[in-house]
């Protein structure tokens, strides 16, 4: 494996990852909420759809970058529609006393959700294309291994913020009561529901 070309995949990842967003945004009220396994298995879902989209910069794969360039209207209409119902569900969301059990089910769910949020946003595919462009990688720069290693370093660069997140506010969770938790699920729902408003009126 070419570590030098993993360690790209993985800045690329974590960098792409950091900027606080609808996802860190959700990452944060999921770790203050639950706990930090359910926050850290949220942003293993956003993981997972960064690695996706590595791999259709890193092998080249042109016409689904296509067909999700073609169909942003409604890509944009679904991501955010769900984005103001996760605001909504947010601010109205009673703080729980203690960290909830890792039900599967749950945890399922949390990583299923933010998957598909994470999808729903094709500026992310175009932002991995640029970058990869950039550097001049691709299937045609060093072959589907060459690809694959990058696409496990974009998947543990992504992963590693992630992880640093939830962990980091997991340890304020312990000092926090359940009064400031209520103000932050309304802070937290207020600013998904304006990224999800904003997003619908990008569509105007």
């Amino acid at each position: 494996m070419d570590v030098g070309l993993f360690l790209r995949g993985l800045i690329i990842g974590f960098s792409i990852a950091a900027p606080v967003g609808p996802i860190g945004v959700l990452v944060i009220r999921r770790t203050l909420a639950e706990g930090r396994t359910a926050g850290l298995v949220t942003g293993m879902g956003a993981a997972t759809a960064d690695a996706l989209y590595g791999c259709v910069g890193g092998f080249g794969l042109t016409f689904i970058t296509d067909l999700l360039v073609s169909q942003t209207l409604w890509v944009r209409l679904v991501g955010g529609l769900f984005l103001c119902y996760l605001g909504v569900r947010s601010f109205l969301a009673v703080p729980a006393e203690r960290a909830a059990a890792a039900a599967g089910t749950s945890l399922l769910g949390a990583y299923l959700a933010t998957f598909a949020l994470t999808l729903s946003n094709p500026t992310t595919i175009l932002s991995f294309v640029a970058v990869l462009a950039g550097l001049g990688i691709g299937v045609a720069g060093g072959g589907y291994g060459a690809a694959a290693t990058l696409v496990l370093g974009v998947f543990a660069g992504s992963a590693l913020w992630w992880f640093i997140l939830s962990g980091g506010v997991s340890v304020l969770r312990l000092q926090l009561t359940p009064g400031i938790l209520r103000w932050v699920n309304r802070a937290s729902g207020m600013i998904l529901l304006g990224f999800g408003v904003l997003a619908l009126i990008s569509l105007a």
